[in-house]
């Protein structure tokens, strides 16, 4: 029970976070959206968008090559599109004419001519669709494999600030939008613009007048463009948010489904995800309503010249001052010259999305590490022995400017190479902050930890963790077979020294009478084993990557008497010639430690051996072991 109510306090928290205000992302930090302020871009829009470019461009770089063939083959296309309605013309003009006269060859010449054009059109155009789509489907992959290395490099401390569904939403719905945003690009884009500029060119060589009429239009399209502009940017930014928001809900719901069931927290969920999902709703209706006046208002443009043509080209038709056939060309090329404007304001639509999801993804592509990799890393001594100090370390999760106290005040602490500790305390007394910053998932404020005399600032990433491992209280176990979740920390372990690893933690014993014994599936999380087994795997996991300091934050605490019984004893052979830090509440796993440190407010109150600590009769420790022998009673 204990388990579940820690799970519903995390889910009610985040369930409760999510009860607020949308939050939203700036400067590479989330921040909360003032209740009576919409969820708006600040004076720092500009900023974002040159990285937003700057993301797609480098994404773009490496496609130049690819790129270019394509401008030719989207040319090619053009251009024999475009000579549909001025063979269409010479067919009205000269073609029935010399067809009147009994010579067919001019008109079955043109329609020769008009039948090549469409054919050659129509395999440029599924060139140039299968050649853009392989691009585009490259870029994504690229970002998503950015994306996701990114976020694995990023510390401990962003990923306890930034929610998990919060990442999914980058990775996929954000990605999924700009999937879009290239279809829009490669396949409308591009055509459309050169449409444009090359009809235009085409209506002023084929009549002055009528194409004034038609160049005229682009002062009311240009209005429209801008009102459009201004408003779908906010609109889709707002849209993004809620889409993240959703997705967190989702996720964090999820995560905490046995605490949610446990507690009956369905109705409020439900609450909270109804909230949520109608704001996503209302801000998709909000784009809806601003595109269902822009494409129409595109459309009206494009009719009101096209009539306003075909009245003025009529009457000088009927004057005699304009040939028939010319006048249908430049109604067909004006046909053509609109309907782009509707591929343009389509690609503005999927633009402003993508660009709003482009934005995130930069942002977060943006973080920085707190805890960098060192430029010039220095290497550990070989074998390392695993000494490790704190020299004046000073730490706390929160800024002294922000109204944190720091957790660890100028603490001092040398370790000796292959001493097994046991860090005691009441909760919040610094116990697991140490054991971060060992493993360096945190960096100091000030002072300095060494290990083996190098600072860990200086030791290469790769190098750290091979020399420090964190057994932590949830035993996290991957999907797939026992072998692989124990083979993790050493993929290129052998059968032979898996199974030995499980043997020497005592883990073999279930693991054998398992259905598929090692080659068993632990399933999502480990979810086939108890919380006892999978905390021995996780042991069998440390012990095979053989590291020269071992941290056990509260590793035993899941386990049942009988087994941790069985761990113990193991953890003597696996302790044995390395360091080791022991952060435990049971007196029972502290009592194999050579040394017992209790700590209050990031301070050391009491040092020494177990039995000197008990045999001096007065302190905490003595105290906790005390009450501990009376429980046994």
């Amino acid at each position: 029970m204990a388990d579940a109510t820690a799970t519903a306090d995390t889910t009610a928290t985040a369930n409760d976070d999510l009860a607020a205000p949308v939050a939203y992302e700036w400067k590479g930090k989330l921040e909360q959206a003032p209740d009576d302020e919409p969820v708006t871009p600040s004076a720092g829009l500009p900023t974002l968008r040159r990285e937003a470019r700057a993301l797609l461009g480098s994404l773009l770089r490496p496609h130049r090559r690819q790129l270019i063939p394509l401008i030719f083959v989207v040319i090619g296309q053009n251009v024999t599109m475009l000579a549909g309605p001025w063979l269409v013309g010479l067919v009205i003009d000269n073609g029935i004419k010399d067809a009147l006269a009994g010579d067919d060859s001019t008109i079955v010449l043109l329609s020769s001519a008009l039948l090549l054009s469409a054919l050659v059109s129509g395999v440029l155009n599924r060139i140039f669709l299968l050649r853009a789509g392989r691009i585009g489907q490259q870029v994504l992959f690229d970002l998503r494999r950015q994306l996701f290395d990114h976020v694995q490099k990023l510390s401990v401390s962003f990923h306890e600030r930034f929610t998990s569904g919060r990442v999914i939403s980058r990775l996929t719905s954000d990605v999924d939008t700009l999937n879009e945003m290239l279809q829009a690009a490669m396949d409308g884009l591009i055509t459309a613009v050169l449409n444009i500029i090359t009809i235009t060119v085409v209506l002023l060589v084929l009549d002055l007048p009528l194409a004034a009429i038609a160049v005229a239009a682009f002062g009311p399209l240009w209005l429209l463009y801008r009102w459009f502009a201004r408003r779908s940017s906010v609109v889709f930014r707002r849209t993004r948010e809620a889409i993240a928001a959703v997705i967190v809900q989702f996720v964090e719901t999820l995560n905490g489904i046995r605490a949610v069931q446990a507690f009956r927290r369905e109705p409020r969920n439900a609450a909270l995800f109804a909230r949520l999902n109608g704001d996503y709703r209302k801000a998709n209706a909000d784009a809806f309503r601003l595109h269902a006046i822009f494409i129409p208002g595109v459309t009206l443009v494009g009719n009101l010249a096209t009539v306003t043509v075909l009245v003025v080209g009529g009457m000088r038709v009927a004057d005699g001052g304009l040939e028939l056939g010319v006048l249908t060309a430049f109604l067909l090329y004006l046909n053509q010259f609109f309907s782009p404007m509707q591929d343009i304001a389509m690609f503005l639509n999927s633009l402003q999305s993508s660009t709003a999801a482009l934005e995130k993804i930069a942002l977060v592509l943006n973080e920085e590490p707190s805890v960098p990799e060192p430029t010039e890393p220095v290497a550990l001594p070989q074998p390392p022995r695993g000494t490790v100090d704190l020299d004046a370390v000073e730490f706390g999760y929160v800024a002294e400017s922000e109204g944190g106290r720091p957790v660890l005040p100028e603490l001092d602490l040398h370790v000796p190479g292959g001493q097994t500790v046991a860090l005691v305390g009441a909760t919040g007394a610094g116990k697991t902050t140490i054991a971060k910053l060992i493993s360096r998932l945190y960096d100091p404020r000030s002072g300095t930890v060494r290990l083996d005399g190098v600072d860990l600032r200086q030791v290469s990433e790769a190098e750290l963790r091979r020399a420090v491992v964190m057994v932590t209280q949830d035993g996290f176990l991957f999907s797939g077979s026992v072998a692989d979740n124990i083979a993790f920390g050493r993929p290129e372990a052998t059968r032979e020294e898996v199974e030995a690893a499980a043997a020497a933690v005592g883990a073999d014993t279930f693991i054998r009478a398992l259905p598929e014994g090692f080659d068993t599936d632990v399933r999502k999380r480990g979810g086939r084993l108890s919380a006892g087994q999978r905390q021995l795997v996780a042991f069998s996991r440390a012990f095979l990557a053989d590291p020269a300091v071992l941290i056990l934050d509260e590793a035993t605490s899941s386990l049942d008497v009988p087994t941790e019984r069985t761990v113990q004893q193991a953890l003597r052979t696996v302790l044995q010639d390395r360091t080791a830090l022991i952060i435990a509440h049971r007196l029972s796993t502290v009592e194999i430690a050579d040394r017992v440190l209790v700590l209050a407010d990031g301070r050391i109150i009491e040092d020494g051996t177990p039995s000197e600590l008990v045999s001096a009769g007065t302190g905490q420790f003595a105290a906790l072991h005390g009450s501990w022998a009376d429980s046994l009673v």
